[in-house]
């Protein structure tokens, strides 16, 4: 008795609600979501329903039962994980009758009417934006099936699928097969036309290995990232052991995808990155070349110094140093660099200025190489050669052609041609082993020899700094055009680096520190460092002479323990 009467009111409130809104997609689907709470999915439920339930069959091409549904999750429209549970729970039965209804919800997926994402542990629903958009409209919901757009375009539905398959919306065979009719329906772009160039993808669909040169143009694209890592990308694909076997041919350089010239090791400060990725240029400019990409993402944050960035600083230079170089800044200023190039370019003569700085530590080598760049309005291209040299055997080499080829492109992009800087180029231009047998000093040799030729055809501006010349390469003599020696600070020159580091040391008191100590410029800022470091601490207030002498004696004792190998 007492179910007849709930029954009855709940009759007596649809029938009230309805003669006050006309029918549409959301009210039917309303008064279906109320008649069916605790109804069991009975014939009763059904015979209350019929009208609304029939009017979604016919509004959206569903059948009964996905019309109950697709109500239920409409109802539930802001979870972005439904549980079958939750549906359960509403209609008062047990999960397992709803999961009896699992081809139902799997044609609905299809259409695209819900999303399923499977997690390793569960499977959860939700019911998209555009879906919600066009009920609300009370239109059915058609997906967007995307034809002969931009490749801008293009790679914004990219985005979207891969998003989807990021959370697990797609599997990996959905998502070969959207990329598959979305690149069917757009086969005119050249991006398509790239890919089945290089066997990616053709009339038959689209491989394995082009599905992730996708993933990884879409990470460069989209998300502005030429550094991939595996984890970008680990999760792609159908299996882990899939994806270790992919990783692995990686990490060995043998990846079909690196055979083909389209991805390589990343590259930090001239190190190739055995766990890091990225197109190349060739890539960028085949494969993406409606996209007209900028190849200066191809220079890191790390290898690029803006002379915006680079702090005005007051260097004390001897006169012979200072003449020098005044020379070279008044050479590197753009108009009269320009005219330079220009002349030596009709007479025939290679246009690239090379430039060497060498001398002791501490002696403002690099320092200046910055300021130059700061008074010049040119960024730096900034190598410590040092760190380029890779452990594995021919690697270094790929990484001082890929370095060039950086330049260059910088060069051609920029109004004003950038500094390539070579930091402590010691080993750079000592002097090549001759009959080398050992692999290390054939692979030595081997660098030197393409720096060598790419200084021949430099057009640009190259600066190396070293603190060794004894035993330099004639080779690379001759094709440095200027060579400043940097010595260490004359007394008139340390006694202006004391007063200015150290401004309130009395001009005896530094004259007295530059006659004492043989300091270069280095070590006369290092002492101030400690001196600004010991008043923070302490709270000296003035210079004190003596504790400042102090400092110059640790220095000497810290230059004698080095000198003995302590």
């Amino acid at each position: 008795m007492r179910n007849l009467v709930k029954t009855e009111e709940r009759q007596k409130k649809v029938r009230v609600t309805m003669k006050v809104a006309r029918l549409n997609v959301l009210n039917a689907m309303e008064q279906i979501v109320e008649l069916s709470s605790g109804s069991d999915l009975s014939k009763d439920f059904f015979a209350e329903a019929k009208r609304y339930i029939n009017f979604l069959c016919r509004k959206l091409s569903l059948s009964h039962m996905q019309a109950v549904l697709l109500s239920l999750f409409v109802d539930n429209c802001d979870d972005y994980r439904i549980e079958l549970k939750q549906l359960a729970s509403h209609i008062g039965c047990r999960t397992i009758r709803i999961i009896q209804y699992g081809k139902e919800i799997d044609d609905m997926v299809s259409r695209k009417l819900i999303r399923c994402r499977r997690d390793r542990d569960s499977v959860t629903y939700r019911v998209p934006l555009e879906v919600m958009d066009a009920f609300r409209r009370n239109e059915a919901y058609v997906p967007y099936e995307p034809k002969n757009i931009t490749c801008d375009e293009l790679f914004g539905v990219i985005e979207e699928l891969f998003d989807q398959r990021n959370h697990d919306e797609l599997s990996f065979n959905d998502l070969r097969d959207e990329l598959e009719r979305l690149f069917d329906n757009n086969s005119n772009l050249e991006f398509v036309k790239q890919l089945r160039r290089y066997c990616l993808a053709d009339d038959c669909g689209i491989s394995m290995d082009g599905v992730l040169f996708v993933c990884m143009a879409n990470i460069f694209v989209n998300d502005d990232d030429d550094d991939i890592c595996p984890h970008q990308f680990e999760d792609l694909f159908p299996s882990k052991g899939i994806a270790r076997s992919v990783k692995s041919r990686l990490s060995r350089g043998e990846h079909t995808l690196q055979e083909q010239g389209l991805v390589e090791f990343a590259n930090d400060d001239g190190f190739a990155d055995r766990n890091a990725y990225k197109l190349t240029d060739k890539a960028k400019g085949e494969v993406l070349a409606e996209l007209d990409i900028d190849l200066k993402k191809a220079i890191s944050s790390k290898e690029l110094i803006l002379h915006g960035d680079i702090v005005s600083k007051r260097l004390f230079y001897n006169e012979r140093e200072r003449k020098q170089i005044d020379q070279l800044a008044a050479l590197l200023t753009e108009e009269r660099y320009a005219e330079v190039c220009r002349r030596l370019d009709e007479a025939g003569m290679r246009k690239g200025f090379a430039c060497l700085f060498y001398g002791e530590p501490g002696t403002g080598k690099t320092e200046t190489a910055l300021q130059l760049a700061r008074m010049t309005g040119r960024d730096i291209m900034q190598v410590n050669f040092a760190e380029m040299k890779s452990c594995w055997v021919g690697e270094s080499e790929k990484n001082v052609k890929a370095l060039f080829d950086r330049y260059r492109a910088l060069v051609k992009e920029r109004t004003i041609a950038p500094i390539l800087l070579f930091n402590e180029a010691d080993a750079l231009i000592g002097k090549r082993q001759e009959g080398a047998e050992r692999a290390v000093d054939k692979m030595e040799n081997t660098i030197q020899n393409i720096i060598l030729q790419e200084m021949e055809t430099l057009n640009g501006i190259l600066i190396a700094t070293t603190n060794l010349t004894q035993n330099m390469d004639r080779a690379f003599e001759r094709r440095f055009l200027y060579k400043i020696r940097f010595d260490k600070p004359c007394p008139e020159a340390k006694q202006s680096i004391w007063q200015t580091i150290i401004p309130d040391l009395a001009p005896a008191g530094a004259a007295a520190l530059a006659k004492a100590y043989d300091f270069s410029g280095g070590q006369i800022e290092n002492i101030a460092r400690k001196h600004a470091v010991d008043s923070i601490l302490f709270g000296y207030a003035t210079a004190d002479l003596e504790r400042i002498k102090g400092y110059c004696d640790e220095e000497l004792i810290v230059k004698e323990k080095r000198k003995i190998g302590f």
